[in-house]
């Protein structure tokens, strides 16, 4: 099969299509007829050398992946082959092949198609668990979302709205428009205006109950300033660094929680976990048209390099879609 392997890191010119062999199932394992994935932050920072991807013997980088089922390991009972399918993957999406855990994968919903599905999975995922499961955002809550117009960021929007809570969100002039057309009740420039100031002027002075936040450097204290006494801030990346200076005085007078998290490095069953709470509380709304992936732009694989030069340009809203099947 066809693969994206890094055999160094670096920029984009690492980034070089290989023939590899195809992978084999294990005995719970489905092989997965790659149609499309999607770009993540965590692959440019793995093709630098920056984010360790799990070992394996060719690395090839890729955290979610939609496609059809080709062949079924000797336990598995719940796929057959042809069904369309998607999930979330430590790595090796890029490739027209992938081997994974079949409690693993969702069922691609009848109303979204199997290329576009490649969209859903490592977003959706990652901002239900961060506001839901460990923010605990309920209808009738806000939360403060950062660089709403992101993958994460328009996944967010509409989980919020779909559950009867209330979200604001950061993000650059331009993208404003975009992110309150999904549903977001408040927009900040955060090249403009203050963050905390506006949302502390939404919230009547309060603060909001959960902040997810992908940046992390020196938003972590603006963070703590924006959350109510007993909230939550929920951090999921640091594009903004990974060190900051931080008023514990402020978080202890809150009693507010601080709490790091990713998806990659969870162990198979936390991962198989969240994947089918998701998939019984948030997929059926894919169904019936009240949430929707939000895809910005697409490459064929051939074109990786450039779709990751796009994604660090930071232009996009949504995802960015790479064609795998021809």
């Amino acid at each position: 099969m066809r693969a994206v392997v890094l055999d160094e890191h670096g920029g984009t010119d690492v980034l070089r299509i290989k023939e590899v062999p195809d992978p084999v199932p294990g005995p719970e394992d489905i092989v997965v007829d790659v149609v499309a994935t999607a770009l993540n932050r965590a692959d440019l920072l793995q093709r630098m050398g920056l984010y360790p991807g799990p070992t394996m013997e060719h690395e090839i980088p890729g955290l979610e992946f939609s496609g059809r089922v080709a062949a079924i390991g000797e336990r598995v009972s719940r796929w057959t082959a042809g069904e369309a399918v998607m999930g979330i993957v430590g790595g090796g999406a890029y490739a027209e092949k992938i081997a994974v855990h079949e409690r693993q994968v969702m069922r691609v919903p009848a109303t979204v198609a199997v290329s576009d599905a490649a969209a859903i999975p490592e977003v959706w995922i990652t901002a239900f668990d961060a506001l839901v499961v460990q923010g605990g955002l309920t209808s009738g809550r806000r939360a403060l979302v950062h660089a709403g117009a992101s993958g994460v960021g328009t996944a967010s929007i509409q989980i919020a709205n779909a559950i009867g809570a209330s979200v604001a969100v950061t993000v650059s002039g331009g993208k404003r428009d975009r992110c309150l057309g999904l549903g977001a009740a408040l927009a900040v420039d955060y090249n403009a205006v203050d963050f905390v100031a506006a949302v502390l002027a939404w919230t009547d002075g309060f603060g909001v109950d959960v902040v997810l936040d992908v940046i992390g450097g020196d938003y972590i204290e603006k963070n703590i300033d924006s959350v109510r006494t007993g909230g939550r801030i929920i951090l999921v990346g640091i594009m903004g660094g990974g060190v900051s200076t931080v008023n514990a005085g402020k978080l202890l007078m809150k009693r507010a929680a601080l709490i790091g998290t990713t998806l990659r490095a969870r162990p198979l069953e936390e991962k198989i976990a969240v994947t089918q709470r998701f998939a019984a509380e948030i997929l059926p709304l894919f169904g019936t048209g009240a949430v929707k992936p939000v895809i910005d732009s697409r490459f064929p694989i051939s074109e990786i390099a450039a779709a990751h030069d796009y994604m660090q340009s930071n232009a996009n809203v949504g995802k960015i879609v790479i064609d795998v099947a021809e």
